[in-house]
């Protein structure tokens, strides 16, 4: 059980980087952004396919990012200059990545056609070279000992994985605090909330609504590039709900953590994830549902996310109106004393 939700956390960690991206466009740009779905395999599948060609896997990492940032400007291209709905420009992009991305593994492939899926067995990648400085260090062995010393029989292998990307997660949530911060961060922040108020400002939307779809897609392709060398396989399928998942992600993050201020809106974010898969990982450990309910859990996850929130704004805000009413209630019990006493004493 230990192991699993290990696995887990791992998991939630690195989709956290995915749900940052679907953040930036769901949130801040206020855009309904399908790429995602797309996107991510984009990312799994660049690098995969570099990874298989021989080239350094941060290389291929970075192609990923590079590829998935092309993708998202191409929806942003099609809303702001051909003038589509933001939700059909996102699912005509997810609809061409589809087949863009079997051409993109094709390419690992001596007849160079398209190609469902490229398995990483027996490569480098972005954790097994980090892998290879961690094992020295011994830091294994302690914490393995210490867990078993607590009654736990089942240990993780390593924890080098868990510390390469929870170190790289929390260096893209610092970045995209201080990006948010700056003028352009600002002016995509602004774009999201009024559109005409920030054009009144001679800014350019289009350009802004490009770059932000950019940013989040390429979050969302590093996020794929990773997925891909940690489970070690790129697959077609992999982005089928992906969007889901990081809205579930968003929204389950902001349900607990709340949403006051940059900073802490971006680490309810990064926590939402976990805890989605935390929940996702509890949930197949009963007895009677099966993988093939991952959907169902999914859909009953992020409805239960929506509806809660709701339900205990309302109760708070039932409190408050009744503690309003008790103090208007004591105010005037009090003024009817002070009067009768004022009226005694005249008397």
């Amino acid at each position: 059980m230990f192991t699993a939700l290990f696995g887990s956390v791992e998991q939630g960690i690195i989709y956290a980087i995915m749900a940052l991206g679907v953040y930036l466009t769901f949130r801040v740009l206020d855009f309904p952004d399908l790429t995602v779905d797309g996107s991510f395999v984009t990312g799994a599948g660049t690098a995969a396919m570099m990874i298989v060609l021989g080239y350094h896997p941060i290389l291929a990492t970075l192609t990923a990012i590079v590829a998935g940032f092309i993708a998202g400007c191409m929806t942003g291209i099609l809303h702001t200059k051909g003038k589509i709905n933001p939700l059909l420009s996102g699912i005509l992009m997810m609809i061409a990545l589809y087949s863009i991305n079997l051409r993109i593994m094709g390419l690992s492939s001596d007849t160079g056609v398209t190609r469902p899926n490229i398995p990483l067995l027996n490569t480098d990648t972005v954790f097994s070279l980090f892998q290879g400085f961690w094992s020295n260090l011994g830091i294994d062995a302690a914490i393995s000992d210490a867990l078993r010393g607590m009654g736990l029989e089942s240990v993780p292998s390593t924890w080098g994985t868990l510390v390469v990307v929870l170190m790289l997660t929390i260096c893209i949530k610092f970045i995209a605090d201080w990006f948010l911060k700056t003028e352009v961060g600002l002016a995509i922040r602004a774009t999201g909330d009024n559109k005409r108020m920030i054009r009144s400002f001679s800014a350019n939307t289009d350009t802004l609504i490009i770059f932000g779809l950019g940013i989040s897609n390429a979050l969302v392709a590093l996020s794929g590039a990773l997925i891909a060398q940690y489970t070690k396989f790129a697959d077609i399928g992999l982005g089928i709900g992906m969007i889901v998942i990081g809205l579930a992600s968003v929204i389950i993050g902001e349900a607990i953590f709340g949403t006051k201020s940059i900073v802490r809106t971006t680490f309810a974010v990064v926590a939402g994830a976990v805890i989605y898969r935390l929940i996702y990982a509890i949930a197949l450990r009963v007895g009677w549902l099966d993988t093939g309910d991952m959907k169902l859990i999914t859909a009953i996850i992020v409805i239960l996310a929506l509806v809660i929130p709701q339900v205990l704004d309302k109760r708070k805000e039932k409190k408050r109106k009744a503690k309003r009413l008790e103090d208007r209630l004591s105010a005037q019990k009090a003024g009817a004393v002070a009067i009768e006493q004022g009226g005694n004493h005249l008397a």
